[in-house]
């Protein structure tokens, strides 16, 4: 198979995605392509692609140098924008049993807002801070990547500042309105997260956007990036609030973890959980946990006693903070979804968990 039907196939497929709604594609020889709609993975009754056929898709998604590290490592993740309505997506190639399987992920054309997302209204007041590190989490596939692009479109939109955002790879291509924006690409403008925090400080930034902070090395950096009078802007894989502390804290090793809880009381701004949770009326919303740092908040984190921020969030809704039971109650008494989704996702009496907060 030519290289050009190749790519008319991979096209069909983005289409149908984009036509259902899908948020990801998965496309592997002998298997016909599965869309993940609302949460959910389907087959698709269409024949299962050819390696041949997944080979000239390869060629067409990726460049020179990111076959050579599809080759090299076993995987590769790049950012493909087409030229026709199939849009923008993020493709991950990756060697299974030596043949190469693509997940591709369908992106908005543009930047989504922070409204359009549905989270709390004191997420939007946190662009407005100077300094301080703010953390969006969620265990996986709830898409705290597009709420951190919509966080810095709200800052760009709003305010004069000089963003600088560290991502792997570049996803939302952000086009300055009241602010200067610059994007790096981890891989092939800078060799890592932290090392990209390191030169970013020596750019007269205002603002630091980093896609994921994945390792010590990156966390301190951020942390230290706060420390210094930034803003910093950054996602975390954990479930809730006290598993994001904890995570941070346990990153390191003994002797350090005393100086980064004193780092983290003291630029911790915010943690913004999320979860994707399936609408009663179709489609997803998001179901959120929100601590926010105050003085009580910074003594349990400094102090070591993490386990007394749920409380803490329980009783400071005035603060703008609350917890994931509190608001899957809400979503439930709201009619936006069924009781039985909000105990999949840790609300076992969310009526309950709605009175007593």
């Amino acid at each position: 198979m030519t290289q050009a039907l190749a790519l008319v196939r991979l096209n069909e497929i983005l289409h149908l995605g984009r036509k259902v709604h899908a948020s990801d594609i998965h496309i592997r020889p002998g298997t016909s392509p599965a869309l993940r709609v609302e949460g959910s993975l389907h087959l698709q009754p269409m024949p299962a692609a050819t390696l041949d056929e997944i080979e000239e898709m390869v060629q067409a998604l990726l460049s020179p140098s990111a076959r050579e590290h599809l080759g090299r490592h076993g995987d590769v993740t790049v950012t493909h924008r087409s030229n026709d309505d199939a849009g923008c997506v993020r493709v991950h190639a990756y060697k299974a049993r030596e043949h190469t399987a693509l997940a591709l992920r369908l992106l908005p054309g543009t930047v989504p807002k922070l409204i359009e997302l549905a989270l709390p209204p004191i997420v939007g007041d946190l662009t407005g801070r100077r300094r301080d590190i703010v953390l969006f989490t969620e265990p996986t596939g709830s898409d705290k990547t597009t709420a951190l692009a919509a966080f810095a479109d709200r800052i760009n939109r709003d305010l004069a500042k000089h963003i600088i955002t560290l991502e792997d790879p570049i996803e939302y291509e952000h086009t300055p309105v009241r602010s200067m924006i610059t994007q790096r690409s981890v891989g092939e403008d800078t060799p890592s997260f932290a090392s990209a925090i390191h030169s970013a400080l020596r750019s007269d930034p205002d603002v630091l956007v980093v896609g994921e902070m994945r390792d010590a090395a990156t966390m301190h950096a951020a942390l230290t990036a706060a420390e210094t009078g930034h803003l910093v802007c950054t996602t975390l894989h954990t479930g809730d609030a006290c598993q994001t502390v904890e995570r941070i804290v346990n990153a390191f090793t003994g002797d350090m973890q005393a100086q980064i809880r004193l780092q983290l009381a003291q630029t911790l701004l915010a943690v913004v959980c999320m979860r994707l949770v399936p609408r009663i009326q179709g489609g997803r919303t998001y179901a959120t946990e929100v601590l926010v740092a105050n003085a009580a908040v910074r003594n349990v984190i400094r102090d070591g006693k993490t386990h007394q921020l749920h409380n803490i969030m329980a009783t400071s809704r005035h603060a703008g903070m609350r917890t994931l039971q509190t608001h899957l109650a809400e979503l439930v008494g709201a009619g936006e979804i069924a009781p039985a989704q909000a105990a999949l996702l840790g609300g076992d009496n969310p009526h309950d968990a709605g009175r007593a907060n």
